[in-house]
């Protein structure tokens, strides 16, 4: 291998290993939410069940404003406590205690849930916490998990662009030495 073919090579790594590590950087946050800091009660539930969801003291500022949003198949269809929204948002607006802590808040999971259910609690100043629900089946066994993961299909679709341009870089030398 040429010098110059071992320079392009290294410049088309670094390019590609940027091009993935850039977005991962932007997204950083300098803060964290704590350890385990909400919970789900019970960690499995029935399509149509209730849970309560929950979150430590100091988690969040005293009587501050916090956020309940629900990720799942149809997480808009969940409700909160009794209340139904006509807007499915899959949120819910609350205050936490004076300690900081979020009391139990009754979640309803839709009709037709299915999979697992991640909730999250957020406020202005603090990156609060999350906690999940596996939907179980009518008789309480976990159902099974269906579809992709998307983190896998984004580390096998970038390996694949690599191997790509690993092969076009290998045929582009191959070619010049020829000549």
């Amino acid at each position: 291998m040429t010098r110059r073919t071992l320079h392009a090579a290294l410049a088309a790594a670094l390019v590609g290993a940027g091009l993935f590590a850039a977005p991962t950087a932007a997204q950083a946050s300098t803060i964290y939410p704590p350890s385990d800091a909400c919970q789900v009660s019970p960690s499995t539930a029935a399509p149509g069940a209730s849970f309560a969801f929950s979150c430590a003291a100091d988690t969040f500022g005293a009587n501050e404003p916090v956020k309940i949003t629900i990720t799942g198949e149809n997480g808009s269809g969940a409700t909160f406590g009794f209340v139904r929204f006509a807007v499915t948002t899959g949120a819910y607006d609350t205050t936490s205690g004076a300690e900081g802590q979020l009391p139990d808040t009754t979640i309803t999971l839709p009709s037709d849930a299915s999979g697992i259910y991640n909730i999250a609690a957020v406020s202005a100043t603090s990156a609060g916490g999350t906690a999940s629900v596996t939907v179980s089946a009518v008789d309480g066994s976990a159902l099974p998990s269906t579809g992709g993961d998307g983190l896998n299909v984004a580390l096998w679709a970038g390996g694949g662009v690599l191997l790509l341009a690993g092969g076009a870089m290998a045929i582009i030398a191959a070619r010049r030495r020829s000549r």
